[in-house]
């Protein structure tokens, strides 16, 4: 089966993938004002100093931050942007480009710059403005193009705070033809505030500990047993990751407890977001939303409960790995939007949320195939994806595997992404079992770095997989001491 995929420019991190409905949604800014075009605007000069926030706009690599969405193609073509504008659309947003995830501060001076040429005579709508609901546009410009490039500047005062402002440029409603765009600016004058780029890892000392995971809740209740003790001082005490899903009641309120809970300590929580509908495809971990309607209005209660603190948030194990369970093409492409509305979601969460797709494990799908499910699902709009979940394989073979997979993505569309590996049960590596095998080991307990973004405890070490393996009686999710003891010993 070969899931679909789109052309997309090549990208980095700061990529927002388009389709026509969504670049519909994303420019229903102001509308476009009824005087003509306006003439070229002589550059604008400060003696204060600056500060660039475009990436690449010169263009003088194939890899920028730049995307195009629905109606567009684009290209780097002999250092400048070029854009085929396709015919037969009505309004300007139907074909547009730009660049996203820019920081605005509301009353701070800007200036837009830009060196544009078209191979026909017609006008385009240039906007600086929110790329989120309400979208709104702190400048609306419409601009003249021909065969003759022409340098704009456009000083300006933002009416608009917020870390996720975009520039664009918007092309539709005039017909077929191919703009040129280079030398693409946006400035802010110094001494206003700004949104740093965020680093989870470093904003905080240290991960979170779970008082109430699993194994630690066992080893309060049964301080009797005489596997309680090392059960605490071996699992129970590490950083791990909690799963949120259908079992949460609150699911907005659960997340604010647990990261608000982790802030307070200055720790990093990791949170796994595991609710797609149809999920495990109905094997022991089934379950998930409803309806794609009840998945969306769940995961965007996650991202609101996240309220921009710190945090890693892995994304929806196996639901890319397990796409060729699904019954029908349309059923694998509902599965995709819901991930790219997640990942759509997430990233709106804040720049301190670094999330990851899942992307399965070293064994299980190729990493070209991987890369295209990856792409696919949206993954080109977060921090990157993570691997190994709940399995057991090497990280070194984890590893190699998370760079074949950024191998692909590079090739096929011009952007790498970082990655975690869970490292909670690959001590003795895997024996080719994935449900409750015997004779495995504790891996290396969370950290950062590593080889990785991360290497990471995301499967709770004693949750079994389900009623299988040495623990045929204990269902998926559940703790199971003797699954614990074993992992400590490595039996």
């Amino acid at each position: 089966m070969t899931f679909p995929t789109k052309t997309r420019f090549p990208v980095s991190r700061r990529f927002l993938p388009l389709t026509l409905a969504s670049a519909l949604a994303l420019a229903c800014g102001p509308a476009l004002p009824e005087t003509g075009p306006e003439a070229p605007a002589l550059e604008h000069t400060t003696q204060a100093a600056t500060t660039e926030l475009v990436l690449n706009g010169g263009f003088n690599s194939d890899t920028t931050s730049w995307w195009n969405g629905a109606n567009t193609q684009s290209r780097v073509e002999n250092g400048q942007w070029r854009i085929d504008v396709a015919g037969g659309t009505t309004n300007a947003w139907d074909a547009l480009v730009g660049q996203s995830g820019l920081p605005l501060s509301s009353g701070q001076a800007y200036t837009l710059s830009f060196t544009v040429t078209a191979t026909v005579s017609t006008s385009i709508r240039a906007t600086v403005q929110m790329e989120n609901a309400p979208y709104t546009a702190t400048l609306d410009k419409q601009i003249a193009l021909d065969g003759t490039s022409r340098r704009y500047s456009f000083p300006f005062t933002s009416s608009v705070g917020t870390a996720q402002g975009q520039v664009t440029f918007q092309f539709g409603g005039r017909g077929a033809f191919v703009a040129r765009i280079d030398d693409v600016s946006l400035t802010r004058t110094d001494g206003g505030t700004t949104v740093p780029p965020a680093n989870p890892i470093v904003m905080t000392n240290g991960f979170y500990v779970d008082p109430s995971s699993n194994p630690a809740v066992w080893a309060r209740n049964n301080g009797g047993d005489g596997r309680a003790a090392r059960i605490q001082s071996d699992i129970a005490s590490k950083p791990m990751a909690r799963w949120f899903g259908n079992w949460n009641t609150n699911i907005q309120t659960d997340v604010a407890n647990y990261v608000g809970a982790a802030a307070a300590a200055n720790k990093l929580p990791v949170l796994v977001a595991y609710n797609i509908p149809g999920r495990d495809c109905g094997s022991h971990s089934g379950g998930g939303a409803g309806s794609p309607d009840a998945y969306r209005a769940w995961i965007s209660a996650f991202a609101a409960g996240l309220n921009g603190r710190p945090a890693l948030v892995l994304i929806e194990p196996d639901a890319l790995a397990q796409l060729d369970c699904l019954p029908d093409d349309a059923t694998r492409q509902t599965r995709l939007d819901l991930l790219r509305y997640a990942t759509e979601r997430l990233r709106s969460a804040g720049n301190a949320v670094w999330s990851y797709m899942d992307g399965g494990n070293a064994r299980w799908i190729a990493p070209d195939v991987m890369a295209q499910r990856l792409n696919a699902a949206g993954t080109a709009n977060i921090r990157g994806f993570v691997a190994n979940i709940s399995n057991f394989y090497p990280t070194a073979e984890t590893l190699t595997y998370g760079n074949a997979v950024n191998a692909a993505l590079s090739n096929r569309y011009g952007y790498t992404k970082g990655f975690v590996v869970d490292t909670s049960r690959n001590g003795n590596g895997s024996n080719g079992e994935w449900c409750n095998p015997g004779g495995r080991k504790l891996g290396t307990p969370s950290q950062a770095g590593g080889g990785a973004d991360a290497l990471v405890w995301v499967k709770t070490p004693g949750d079994s997989d389900g009623a299988c393996g040495i623990a045929p009686g204990t269902p998926a999710g559940q703790f199971n001491p003797e699954l614990a003891w074993r992992l400590i010993h490595g039996t």
